[in-house]
């Protein structure tokens, strides 16, 4: 297996220089929502649950942007293999369009509905009213977000990450001042508590507008990726069959996985000690996303890498043995993290962070189950990921990656985790623990596709 890592100096030295702006990105990011928990975490147990609720359609509209931002990966790295701006820019013209449209839908239904939709996610009413409170506010900032999120992937794909770090930086720094300002009442402003989190976050999303216009109008001196408005616009109907062709299936993806990850989260709401869970569930994620950002790194890696490398006319071999490498890193990173994850619960977690957030005994324990269970999955699942998000993806085999991702949430690990809570009303161990059983599933088909190098595909033709 470690064979498969035997490669030139220059490889690595070229994985390391783009996975590292990868991996500060999503510190960055990650610590956002890690630092917005704290900070209302100063508030009570109760903010903190319902920071977990109002941000489960967010995530779930994010992933819809993301899949618009993979699914136009999969045509942007190839294309960027061939060096074929042009069509580029005719992919990130159909991705902005949908991105734009489809989060001014959802930010239109969260300022209008928000008590609807926090009702659809639990039955706790103190958890909604907080919710739908924060879910208004920041409800517009979603439509400011899709455009950053997409020209961000643009320049990814483009082997320039380094520019997603800068926004991050630069939107981090805002949040956690307008937060300050905001929730606690600093510098004349009124103690707004929840809301002033909501309205941190809601002027950290203008940040990065202004951050990514200025940049795209006076900042690309290189011409990296030079914006093209005659291709924006019209794109052509052969790239608009293609985008269709290939992202249609990846955008389902999110769209099916992040509704079936909020099952989820719904179930946990209306189970009994509904607080207590989705305190814990909020808690253990954020940390989750912390310590696992080196995974979502390979897997973001290895998809601009295989694309770009079918697209610059690898061969078949060289392809397949290039993607061996990315889950031999897949398998060693998700190793790593895990020990880290467990090792960080009991060394900080536990002593430190559980007391200034002021959780319950019951909410420790089980952020705690949550914690290990993770830490011990985690190998699995940063396996699963680089085969779905860099593998599959990047070789344009979007089709397998949407029945792997979504099928075992569906057919097995949804239904299982509602009759442990609903009909057997097993403890969270045992809801959580059905929940994570998809990972193995995924894990096993996923591996069946790679080895059969099926997944290995040119998705670009001749334009210009």
């Amino acid at each position: 297996m470690l064979k498969s890592l035997k490669r030139g100096r220059s490889f690595y030295i070229s994985l390391l220089s783009f996975m590292g702006p990868i991996i500060m990105q999503n510190i960055i990011n990650s610590s956002a929502g890690f630092i917005d928990t704290m900070m209302v975490g100063s508030l009570g147990q109760d903010p903190v649950a319902a920071l977990s609720i109002a941000n489960t359609p967010f995530f779930i509209a994010m992933l819809v942007i993301f899949g618009l931002q993979s699914g136009g990966s999969v045509l942007i790295s190839q294309y960027w293999g061939k060096r074929d701006i042009s069509t580029i820019n005719r992919v990130m013209g159909i991705s902005w369009a949908f991105a734009l449209s489809s989060s001014l839908l959802f930010a239109t239904a969260m300022f209008f509905f928000p008590e609807k939709l926090m009702g659809l996610i639990t039955n706790n009413a103190v958890l909604i009213d907080i919710a739908a409170r924060y879910g208004k506010i920041v409800s517009f900032s979603q439509v400011l977000s899709a455009f950053v999120t997409i020209y961000i992937g643009a320049r990814r794909s483009c082997e320039s990450p380094r520019f997603g770090s800068y926004v991050m930086i630069a939107s981090v720094l805002s949040n956690i001042v307008f937060n300050y300002i905001f929730i606690f009442g600093k510098l004349g402003a009124p103690v707004m508590g929840v809301e002033g989190a909501a309205l941190g976050t809601a002027l950290s999303r203008v940040v990065e507008v202004i951050i990514t216009v200025s940049y795209i109008l006076f900042g690309d001196r290189a011409k990296l990726l030079p914006i093209k408005i005659k291709f924006l616009l019209k794109p052509g109907k052969l790239i608009v069959k293609d985008f269709f062709r290939y992202s249609a299936p990846v955008m389902l993806n999110e769209l099916l996985w992040s509704f079936g990850v909020s099952l989820y989260v719904v179930i946990y709401g209306h189970m009994a000690a509904s607080g207590d869970i989705m305190a814990a569930f909020s808690l253990a994620g954020n940390i989750g996303r912390v310590i696992t950002v080196v995974i979502f790194a390979v897997a973001n890696t290895a998809a601009v890498f295989i694309g770009k490398e079918i697209g610059s006319g690898g061969t078949r071999r060289e392809v397949f043995d290039l993607g061996r490498t990315f889950t031999v890193l897949a398998i060693i990173s998700g190793l790593a993290s895990g020990l880290l994850i467990i090792i960080t619960l009991f060394s900080i977690i536990q002593p430190f962070v559980f007391p200034l957030i002021g959780l319950s005994e019951s909410a420790r324990r089980i952020c705690t189950l949550m914690l290990l269970v993770d830490g011990i999955i985690l190998v699995c699942r940063s396996f699963n990921t680089t085969i779905i998000v860099g593998l599959l993806r990047g070789g344009g085999d979007v089709n397998y990656s949407l029945f792997l991702d979504t099928g075992s949430i569906y057919l097995w690990a949804a239904p299982l985790a509602a009759l442990c809570a609903f009909v057997f009303k097993l403890d969270i161990l045992w809801v959580y623990i059905a929940v994570i059983s998809e990972e193995p599933i995924k894990a096993l088909f996923g591996f069946l596709r790679f080895k059969s190098a099926n997944w290995i595909s040119n998705v670009t033709r001749e334009l210009n």
